[in-house]
């Protein structure tokens, strides 16, 4: 049965519940780990260099099936794709979380992130589809937003109270406590609603994406372990692009492509997904060059790292809704995306003034809440810009494109600051005579390198976002229409 209008406004607002604690779970995902790794290798006896099996395994299954994932919602229907990513997810999790060997922990990442790929696109286009009154639209892209910004820094605080109080584990297992209510919800408050048309899956461009971006997701990630130069890391990159370029050609020729390029091809939506990506970029490697220095350098435990981060999340969730509800709606997206890349360079130059002896109150919030005002400034109104107007039948994928460009933003970003921050300590400790004070000193100055390369990452977002995103507030398309049911 069709929902009817009625039925629809009745139940929007709990849908948005629903949706938010399904992203919040993907997204804290990946980095409520992070905080736990050091228990999980005690406990399970991996080595250094396997570590970060442990986070690639979610990235590469996450980052190249997430067009797929897309997808697969339009055809086959949007509830049902949702509710089998969030029952997997949570078995996936279970798996994790009563892991007695370091082969079962990674496999069970790897399947999150399959699962992952199917639930997240389907997510977000549950929420295009959803609100369509731009009123409401904008104050629901604004939690949406909130959730996807700040979800990081929960992740850091959520697994640091789980590690200290109870075990590692519970950073898999803490998921069935998002999962369980979330299936329950979306079962009820959903109605399935079968696609018009059900086209073929583009197998072609489902093989070329999936490898092209497991291979450029690959790749960076062997850079952080290895270095860019390394034949491995070239070889993984280009090979990515190459099958990158082949999937776009393929795209231009199918009657079903998997990702129809009229998605990305239009100015607003590709800045969009473009501002999420450098955004992610920019952003992703503080969450963890911070942490080190908080742990490292100033002695802090994971809780309180978290809670460190607690006013970023709260200054990401702030602008994140006033951006889309009193400001977008009035000035449309190229402003403030410009201005948020803008004030996390700027937050990321504040926090270049770190020190051996630094205060947090003094050299660290500023900086946080700074970067986080800007980041709720860019990413909510770049993904409700992302998703605004698009045809029903690309909702997925179209949403899919916010994950993709997030995911490998992230990925790039923290590989490319990682060797960063490398070259920079060997560089400062290179004649110096090795002592606590030296180290301590050249991995400072490894933070702070990094965090001015995340400004000129940031302050040239700003200015591609400026050149490419329209002026003024978006209109719609006679063909854009959005779809009223899910």
């Amino acid at each position: 049965m069709a929902p009817t209008a009625e039925s629809h406004d009745e139940r929007r607002w709990l849908i948005l519940a629903v949706l938010g604690i399904a992203q919040l779970m993907v997204v804290l995902d990946a980095t409520i780990v992070n905080v736990a790794l050091p228990s999980a290798q005690k406990a399970l006896a991996f080595s250094d260099e396997n570590r970060q099996w442990i986070i690639t395994a979610y990235a590469l299954s996450f980052g190249s099936l997430l067009l797929l994932g897309g997808r697969v919602g339009d055809v086959f229907g949007r509830k049902r794709v949702f509710i089998a990513g969030l029952a997997g997810f949570a078995g996936a999790s279970a798996i994790g979380g009563a892991a007695e060997s370091f082969e079962v922990l990674v496999a069970a990442r790897a399947l999150q992130g399959v699962f992952g790929a199917l639930l997240a696109p389907a997510a977000l286009s549950l929420l295009t589809t959803t609100f369509t009154d731009p009123a409401e639209r904008g104050k629901a892209f604004g939690i949406f937003g909130a959730i996807a910004g700040s979800g990081a820094a929960v992740g850091l605080l959520l697994g640091g109270v789980l590690t200290e109080y109870l075990s590692w584990r519970w950073v898999m297992n803490v998921n069935l406590a998002f999962a369980v209510p979330a299936i329950a919800g979306a079962s009820v408050l959903l109605r399935h609603q079968a696609s018009a048309a059900r086209p073929r899956i583009d197998v072609p461009g489902t093989l070329t994406s999936t490898a092209g971006l497991f291979a450029i997701v690959d790749g960076v990630s062997e850079a952080q372990r290895s270095a860019w130069g390394e034949p491995l890391t070239i070889a993984l990159l280009a090979s990515g692009v190459v099958l990158l370029a082949m999937f776009a050609a393929l795209e231009r020729r199918v009657a079903h492509p998997l990702l129809p390029l009229r998605v990305v091809l239009d100015r607003d939506r590709g800045g969009s997904y473009l501002a999420v990506g450098v955004s992610g970029a920019g952003m992703f490697g503080v969450f963890l060059f911070l942490t080190f220095f908080l742990q490292r350098n100033l002695g802090y435990t994971p809780i309180k790292t978290g809670l460190a981060f607690l006013p970023m999340t709260l200054a990401i969730m702030a602008a994140a809704t006033t951006a889309t509800t009193a400001l977008l709606p009035r000035t449309g997206p190229k402003p403030l995306v410009t201005l948020g890349m803008l004030l996390s360079a700027g937050g990321m130059i504040l926090l270049t003034g770190i020190g051996a002896d630094a205060g947090y109150a003094a050299d660290i919030l500023p900086g946080l809440v700074l970067a986080g005002a800007g980041m709720g400034l860019v990413l909510a109104p770049a993904i409700a810009s992302a998703t605004y107007g698009i045809r029903p039948d690309d909702a997925g994928v179209g949403s899919a494109m916010v994950n993709t460009a997030q995911q490998i933003g992230g990925s790039i970003g923290t590989a490319l600051l990682s060797t960063i921050v490398t070259s920079a300590i060997t560089g400062r400790l290179a004649g110096v005579a090795p002592s606590p004070q030296a180290l301590e000193a050249a991995q400072i100055h490894g933070y702070t390198t990094a965090f001015w390369w995340s400004a000129a990452i940031l302050a040239v977002g700003a200015v591609v976002s400026g050149l490419l995103l329209r002026p003024g507030v978006q209109k719609l398309g006679p063909a854009a229409v959005p779809l009223m049911a899910h």
